[in-house]
């Protein structure tokens, strides 16, 4: 593009060196400029390699056009000079000063998108949430929250199924304790432990193997309602009979399996002490089996946390125990701590509010007890206040353990996008289809 104007050499007629500048600031006289210098006598600065204009005097503008130094524009096709201090370039923005129509770096708020000049705004997305949980990675208190509101959304499959499971494990329980001591008149046994321990000890195994196994299963039932609540979806005790019921061989074997890795570990701790004790005496059982206890006691802890996923997987995801062992160690050895952590927090929240909800059971409990012929009342008392206690907590940790294996697949496995695939915005997704969903494999 042609410059509107040209700086020639009144003696030559040569254009001027480009890299020729005012050492003042120029002024118009009579339709030519003269370098109005800063001291009288100084010419134009010679700067570049053609030395031949050292004195060019006045310089020809051509009408019409303004004058360079006074409008402050440089030359085109020129490179750009230092402009006089106190005046502001043109056409750009002064330091200090975002440009107009686009966002001042360092600056944008959090939590919002910083809009580029000539894309509109893209609005936030929200979270996903078609039924307890927001289809994404979750926290502690969107666990307990849709804990809490899965029992809120289908009441008589939760409370409904956990009673039933819970009044026949206790009463199992209460019969496998009290009928054996009734048939032989030593009823007294499971009074007055000091006398013979070791059998009043054994008296407590059945029922505490039947609770075990009876948690279990009621744990895998629950997986069934929990998993439809994620999707927004209700569930009858009917219906989550007919998913449960082929997986129940494989629950009983997990319960099986459990009950005999933890009963080798005490066993292999009362062995050493008696061995100990009938060679050396108490006090050398005593310096042999608290060191083995402690050992023990991280070690039962590690096996409970690797194989917490384990009904969920048999139930979910339909595989077999093997498998659903490995997969539930898969899943957590990621976050080992962070499991740990919940379910202990989530233990003891559990065990308060049992506490709570037993303590006047045990209290007239104890009270039968020390009255003549009331022994048998002061149990059922017991039994009444285990129940209702379980009745209420048993659900809510069901489904922290469920939405924490949810959870942990969101994190490891992008599982949040698998399960959106199942939503339908319409309402309550399709269960036939959703179920399936959860047998997903990356």
């Amino acid at each position: 593009m042609p410059a509107p104007y040209a700086l020639t050499c009144p003696d030559c007629g040569h254009d001027a060196p480009p890299t020729a500048l005012w050492r003042g600031p120029a002024r118009r006289t009579g339709g030519t400029f003269s370098p109005n210098a800063v001291a009288e006598g100084e010419d134009i600065a010679e700067q570049g390699p053609d030395s031949e204009h050292r004195d060019v005097g006045p310089v020809s503008v051509p009408p019409g056009q303004p004058d360079p130094y006074q409008q402050g524009y440089p030359y085109q096709g020129y490179p750009q000079q230092p402009w006089a201090p106190g005046y502001p370039q043109q056409g750009y923005p002064q330091q200090g000063y975002p440009q107009q129509g686009y966002p001042q770096q360092g600056y944008a708020q959090h939590g919002y998108q910083q809009q580029l000049p000539g894309y509109p705004q893209q609005p936030m997305v929200p979270d996903l949430k078609p039924g307890v949980i927001p289809l994404r990675p979750l926290n502690l208190s969107e666990l307990y929250n849709g804990a809490v509101a899965y029992i809120r959304r289908s009441p008589k499959s939760t409370l409904g199924l956990t009673t039933v499971v819970v009044l026949a494990t206790e009463l199992l329980s209460l019969a496998l304790q009290i009928g054996p001591m009734l048939a032989v008149g030593r009823i007294d046994a499971l009074r007055d432990t000091s006398t013979d321990w070791a059998l009043s000890g054994l008296l407590q195994l059945p029922g505490a193997a039947a609770l075990w196994l009876s948690t279990l299963l009621l744990n895998g039932m629950l997986t069934v309602v929990v998993g439809r609540a994620v999707f927004g979806s209700s569930i009858t005790i009917g219906e989550t009979w007919q998913l449960i019921k082929g997986r129940l061989g494989a629950l009983i074997l997990l319960a099986l399996l459990q009950m005999l890795i933890y009963g080798a570990i005490i066993g292999v701790l009362v062995a050493a002490g008696l061995l100990v004790a009938t060679a050396s005496g108490g006090l050398a059982a005593t310096l042999v089996v608290v060191p083995l206890a402690l050992l023990a006691i991280p070690l039962a802890v590690w096996i409970w946390v690797a194989m917490l996923f384990a009904p969920v997987v048999i139930v979910l995801e339909r595989q077999p125990v093997g498998e659903a062992i490995r997969r539930s160690w898969a899943l957590v050895r990621g976050d080992f701590w962070r499991v740990f952590g919940i379910m202990v927090l989530t233990g003891l929240m559990v065990a308060i509010i049992a506490g709570v909800l037993a303590a006047p059971f045990a209290v007239g409990g104890a009270v039968l007890e020390g009255l003549a012929g009331m022994y048998m009342l002061s149990l059922v008392l017991l039994a009444i206040g285990n129940a209702i206690s379980r009745i209420i907590t048993t659900p809510f940790t069901a489904g922290v353990t469920v939405l924490l294996y949810t959870d942990r697949r969101m994190r490891a496995e992008a599982f949040d996008m698998v399960l959106r695939t199942g939503v339908t915005p319409a309402g309550p997704a399709d269960p036939n289809t959703t179920d399936w969903l959860w047998q997903t494999r990356p």
